[in-house]
């Protein structure tokens, strides 16, 4: 899928979705971040903004990225509606080809995942290169697929974390993993079906 072609699905994706009035943070984020010290934070890969407007209103400066205009633009709108404005910006970038620029204290990747061609050990490496001294990369996975999923190809196979974190490559002396595991919960879907699904998480600190 060229990046053309990636650009006009996701944004097809996002176009079809009713915009959300008050978007729900992912559940992994809300558990690992409650009671860290705000600073600055980037949601690569932001969506509908949940992320970004729940750590907006833990105190922290957010830049949120996404591969669609549709969403940022969206989620622009609803920041500033929201009186988030001066505590959330918005860029969009194909990972593929840009990361966003700066230095950040917590940077996550929720369900990084796309039809489309991408270098994930690249993006995630350069994440990780990006956060301060003590800073946290958190990239949670799909370790299963919901029935709402748009991927629902059977041969589809999900990385532990532990594969995710070997594939980064990162010096051990700088880079410390905090969490790598598979927990299950209980996920809400459209017209709010749910589903038990599997996460892959991990969370990666720069020590040095």
């Amino acid at each position: 899928m060229s990046t053309t072609d990636a650009v006009t699905f996701w944004d097809g994706v996002y176009r079809a979705r009713k915009p959300a009035i008050d978007p729900r943070p992912n559940a992994r984020l809300t558990e690992l971040v409650t009671g860290l010290a705000p600073g600055d934070a980037l949601d690569l890969g932001c969506g509908n903004g949940g992320d970004a407007l729940w750590l907006a209103r833990q105190g922290w400066r957010v830049t949120a990225a996404d591969i669609s205009s549709v969403a940022v633009d969206r989620l622009a709108a609803l920041a500033r509606s929201t009186g988030l404005g001066d505590r959330v910006s918005v860029a969009r970038h194909d990972l593929h080809e840009s990361f966003p620029q700066g230095r950040f204290d917590l940077i996550c990747a929720h369900y990084l995942h796309t039809p489309a061609e991408l270098d994930r050990a690249t993006v995630l490496r350069s994440a990780a290169q990006a956060l301060r001294p003590g800073g946290r990369l958190l990239v949670v996975d799909h370790g299963s697929a919901a029935p709402w999923s748009w991927n629902q190809d059977p041969g589809t196979r999900y990385p532990s974390p532990r594969e995710v974190a070997a594939g980064i490559a990162l010096d051990a002396g700088i880079w410390r993993i905090e969490r790598a595991d598979a927990p299950r919960r209980i996920a809400t879907g459209p017209g709010g079906r749910t589903a038990e699904v599997i996460d892959h998480v991990l969370l990666i600190r720069r020590t040095a």
